[in-house]
């Protein structure tokens, strides 16, 4: 076993350049965690922010961005008995993706469904954790409901979609050009609103006789959050997972009211084992076989070099892509 492996540090808060290859001691293991050999990491929106200063790991946590890996299980700790040494799996983790090692606690981690590449892999874990939590335990999306995603084409929208539509929502998405639209409806999605061109939540309320939706997944925020409460049905849910618009708004909170609507809203990394587990056995039990029949499947943007995880930061932030970026980190 190496003593030392290739890893991305953050060498100061700031831009995609800020990143930098090092190296770095491999991580030690707890007696209920596992050590992976990455082979390929995915990005996503909080390396973004972690590496701007906005979004710091929680205690305890790797310095080292990335939430989620797929690899090898090379080495297990004193406590493990759902793995073994050779197993191919995805995890996911509260940081240290961006290398060569990474730990996993074993009640987060995942068999890399059957015919699955490890990029395909490293694409599940963080947005199908975030989609299956939100969408089905906070939201309460139900077969026969209406369902809108805001961000269509991210790598949590193309999930959502498709996963509302396995499980027989009428899905609506929103997205920001009429080609990333037409990608929305490959994914599954019944109705696609560009939202450059068209009010969302009149397009909503035309599309549903005025009834509005049941679920709405907002990872926007700013002046959404009023706009969702006009597009949401009575009783409807809204579930909150990102401020890319900002966290600040006004809102009438008399349709909460009227409406007797329902916001809510989570964060997953800092969540404890125990919770993410219970998570990974639902997703092992319902999602998985989707999975592994391609009734369900990762989008993916693009696979790119580790060596140039800069070109992977600054390809999230420019919003052109659809679907995930994964670094891949070795053979």
């Amino acid at each position: 076993m190496p003593e030392t492996m290739r890893a991305v540090e953050i060498s100061q808060p700031g831009g995609p350049e800020v990143l930098k290859l090092a190296e770095r001691p491999v991580p030690a293991l707890k007696s209920d965690e596992v050590l992976i050999a990455v082979k390929a990491a995915g990005v996503n929106r909080p390396d973004c922010l972690q590496r701007q200063g906005a979004y710091p790991p929680p205690a305890g946590a790797s310095d080292i961005p990335g939430l989620e890996v797929a690899g090898e299980i090379v080495a297990l700790g004193d406590g493990v008995t759902r793995w073994s040494v050779g197993d191919r799996v995805c995890a996911l983790v509260t940081g240290g993706g961006y290398a060569e090692r990474c730990s996993a606690h074993q009640d987060s981690v995942l068999p890399v469904p059957d015919g699955f590449s490890m990029e395909e892999a490293a694409a599940l874990p963080e947005t199908y954790f975030t989609v299956w939590h939100n969408v089905f335990q906070r939201g309460g999306l139900q077969e026969g409901e209406t369902f809108l995603v805001h961000g269509g084409t991210s790598g949590i929208g193309t999930t959502a979609i498709q996963l509302a539509k396995a499980f027989g929502a009428t899905v609506f998405a929103t997205a920001g050009s009429d080609k990333k639209c037409r990608a929305c409806f490959e994914f599954g999605a019944d109705h696609a609103i560009n939202y450059r061109d068209e009010d969302f939540v009149q397009a909503v309320r035309t599309l549903t006789d005025g009834k509005g939706v049941n679920v709405i997944l907002d990872m926007v925020g700013g002046d959404y959050i009023g706009r969702n409460y006009d597009a949401a049905a009575i009783e409807g849910r809204v579930v909150q997972i990102a401020f890319l618009n900002g966290r600040k708004a006004e809102a009438d909170f008399s349709k909460l009211m009227m409406k007797r609507l329902f916001h809510t809203g989570s964060t997953l990394r800092a969540r404890d084992s125990g919770f993410k587990g219970k998570l990974a056995a639902e997703l092992k039990e319902k999602v998985w076989p989707l999975l592994t029949s391609r009734r369900v499947a990762p989008v993916m943007d693009s696979v790119i070099p580790f060596a140039d995880v800069v070109e992977a930061h600054r390809r999230m932030e420019g919003s052109s892509h659809i679907g995930k970026i994964v670094l891949k980190i070795s053979d």
